[in-house]
């Protein structure tokens, strides 16, 4: 839970929650590049951040399988606060005020803006439908168990919720290291300033410097 610092700032994020985020992050690293290794000869190289293309094939499952575990206890922990709200509805609705950052007026919004909401459940559904595919193509465990036509069917939606999850990825980090300034400590420090919180998070903001 949030809590104001005496430093003027309010915490964000605590330890074990950075420390999920990271483990995910550095999962998710992983997981594409021995991803495309396998998609195109063009990117075989990048198998060698697991040792090479054995050991990519044999880690890549376990390691997806991992990833999702870490990443069910994160959406469980923020589940509620994705839950999409009238408030970000009226946001959503000045999107090119917020795309040309005039903050002047908009509405106030909780701790996601509509934006990371979206991604969030974009996320939920991408990687559950690349466990499931996943384990349907997981050779030698689990393959042998169903036709070959249903192998394909997944392999197709494993591919392609992969190429959605990379691009939602890449739209996060964009957002978190470029274009909102201060969100990036969030996640290093725990922290965002007082100033951040009332300009990009006003409702947030607002219940957790309220009364303790």
């Amino acid at each position: 839970m949030a809590v104001t610092m005496k430093s003027g700032e309010i915490r964000r994020y605590d330890a074990n929650e950075r420390l999920n985020h990271w483990a995910v992050a550095v999962l998710f690293v992983l997981l594409t590049a021995s991803g495309l290794a396998f998609f195109h000869p063009a990117f075989w190289f990048l198998s060698g951040l697991l040792g090479g293309g054995n050991w990519s094939r044999i880690l890549h499952p376990f390691l997806g399988v991992l990833m999702f575990v870490l990443f069910f206890v994160m959406a469980i922990r923020y589940w509620d606060d994705n839950k999409i709200k009238p408030h970000d509805r009226e946001w959503g609705k000045r999107l090119s005020d917020v795309i040309s950052n005039r903050d002047h007026g908009l509405p106030e919004i909780d701790k996601y803006n509509l934006g990371q909401k979206y991604l969030f459940w974009v996320m939920v559904g991408t990687m559950g439908l690349l466990l499931l595919s996943g384990i349907i193509i997981w050779r030698p465990y689990f393959a042998e168990a169903f036709h070959i036509d249903v192998i394909r069917i997944a392999v197709v939606i494993h591919a392609v919720s992969a190429f959605i999850l990379i691009l939602g990825i890449m739209a996060h980090i964009y957002a978190g290291v470029f274009w909102v300034a201060g969100s990036l400590r969030a996640m290093t420090r725990g922290t965002v300033s007082q100033a951040w919180a009332r300009q990009h998070h006003a409702l947030w903001h607002r219940r957790m410097s309220g009364p303790k």
